[in-house]
């Protein structure tokens, strides 16, 4: 697998009507997991909320999408963030390494509860990435 530069959308409450809505734009699969799937909230209002969707079209193109729990800050307008994933743990590394340095880590990177080593963090410049390294 090569490494991918995708586009990762966030949501208050709606990720699954947008998401529902871009399949029908540009085709393809969309596939949902919900913070009760992974046991990733103890809120049972959250219980329903996507904590990842993958829309994956038959040219190619990848969009994800999450809620973002009523923990965190909802920031409309600011509702993208740059994921970047792939197999190649040493690469990936080295870009956590580069753009979380000078910035603010917001999770750190390390196993996530779906198997992947995963971190997010808001580089110098403002921008929010996440890095995933997928088994």
């Amino acid at each position: 697998m090569t490494t991918k530069l995708n586009p990762y959308l966030g949501f208050r409450d709606d990720a699954r009507t947008a998401m529902d809505f871009y399949q029908t734009v540009f085709g393809g699969d969309v596939d949902y997991t919900t913070f009760a799937d992974l046991n990733a909230s103890d809120d049972p209002s959250e219980s329903t909320k996507i904590m990842h969707a993958q829309l994956t079209t038959p040219g190619g193109m990848t969009l994800m999408a999450s809620d973002t729990p009523n923990s965190m800050e909802f920031k409309p307008g600011a509702r993208i963030s740059v994921s970047v994933t792939g197999q190649d743990e040493a690469e990936l590394r080295g870009y956590w390494e580069k753009l979380s340095s000078g910035g603010t880590v917001v999770m750190p990177f390390e196993m996530a509860p779906w198997g992947d080593l995963f971190g997010m963090c808001t580089d110098q410049f403002g921008i929010e990435w996440m890095v995933s390294v997928t088994q």
